[in-house]
């Protein structure tokens, strides 16, 4: 294997269930020791890693005996109560053994919902990079029921990636990366930010023991890349992924980025599902915001109708005549306010450039 400095400074690496767990949802002391070494090998070399690691479920599998009729969303509380005990002093034992200290980081959907919230999160990430601890970090499982769980790892990984302005971000998979399924062409080295149609690349089903799958991952990989980042879905199986993946050897799949977006828009553009309300714009403010040519912000002269009820400072959704979503923005004023200035010149606007993610 070749060697050079490695291509980013800051990376978000997800690994997933069935790479960290055997076929029985036992934790694979081999790959997790594999893992932790090629981490603590890019530490050494300045690269700060925040590991986002799924299977505290699939642990707690292996050590608890489930008795009784607990429920489903019961059992899943159980074990992973229990579990993330047993993968959290996993992977303290392995870095400890490089001299590395880990921190356990515990999120539901809801953390980010918060502008203030978001921020203080990235403070507490930021100040452990500092001083040099792994931070590691899981979905609360124990506490994440319905609306407050995430689409699985893949969505809590991106969000992070997204509000720590890492470079690189890395979908650690039981499979190689994305197939041409369509031409038979075999594994895809590359897919640009512009790519929207990602079932030719998929076969359908999910992974055995985790919730998402590969369309997940491929929507929140174009989503980063929008946004700057560059993803990679590789092989987490693969001994030296992590340094072939660094040294810009290009193994697995890599989704090229577009120029980084950085501010509240990294945060608006992960707002779906947190929107307090909705407006629908006319077709003439719809092609204006989605045109790209120019910063346009949303003003009340091009909203037709307003949904729901929100504040200054909440999310809001923007959707076009026929009801497609367009984006998503920071409201500067209250939904009763928009709905009295609706359609009006002159005006301030509803949502500034600054604050409105477009997605089309």
């Amino acid at each position: 294997m070749k060697q050079s400095n490695p291509i980013y400074s800051k990376i978000v690496v997800k690994v997933g269930t069935n790479v960290i767990t055997d076929r029985e949802g036992r934790l694979d002391l081999d790959i997790l020791g594999k893992l932790t070494s090629e981490i603590a090998e890019l530490h050494r070399k300045g690269v700060q890693v925040i590991l986002v690691s799924s299977g505290a479920v699939g642990a707690g599998r292996s050590i608890v005996n489930i008795t009784g009729t607990l429920s489903p969303v019961a059992t899943r509380q159980v074990l992973a109560a229990t579990g993330q005990i047993r993968l959290i002093n996993t992977y303290s034992t392995f870095f400890a053994a490089y001299g590395l200290l880990t921190a356990q980081i515990l999120v539901t959907k809801g953390d980010f919902s918060d502008r203030l919230h978001y921020l203080n999160m990235r403070t507490c990430f930021s100040s452990l990079l500092q001083q040099n601890i792994i931070p590691v970090v899981n979905e609360n499982d124990a506490v994440s029921v319905t609306e407050l769980m995430f689409t699985d790892n893949d969505e809590l990984s991106g969000l992070i990636a997204s509000m720590m302005h890492v470079e690189g971000y890395i979908i650690l998979s039981h499979v190689d990366g994305l197939f041409d399924l369509k031409t038979g062409r075999g594994l895809v080295r590359q897919i640009a930010p512009s790519e929207k149609h990602f079932h030719q690349y998929i076969t359908p089903g999910k992974s055995e023991f985790g919730r998402g799958g590969m369309l997940t991952k491929c929507h929140i990989a174009q989503k980063l890349s929008k946004l700057g980042i560059t993803v990679h879905i590789a092989n987490g199986k693969t001994p030296g992924i992590l340094h072939a993946i660094l040294n810009g050897e290009g193994p697995g799949t890599t989704f090229l980025p577009e120029k980084p977006t950085y501010g509240p828009k990294r945060w608006i553009a992960h707002s779906e599902g947190m929107e307090k309300g909705a407006v629908t714009v006319n077709d003439g403010a719809r092609i204006a915001l989605v045109a790209g040519k120019r910063a346009n912000s949303l003003l009340p002269v091009g909203i037709e109708s307003v949904q729901g009820t929100f504040f200054k400072g909440d999310i809001i959704k923007v959707c076009g005549p026929d009801g497609t979503i367009l984006g998503y923005g920071m409201a500067q004023y209250s939904a009763e306010k928009t709905r009295t200035l609706a359609g009006l010149k002159g005006q301030k606007p509803l949502i500034h450039y600054d604050y409105l993610y477009i997605i089309q």
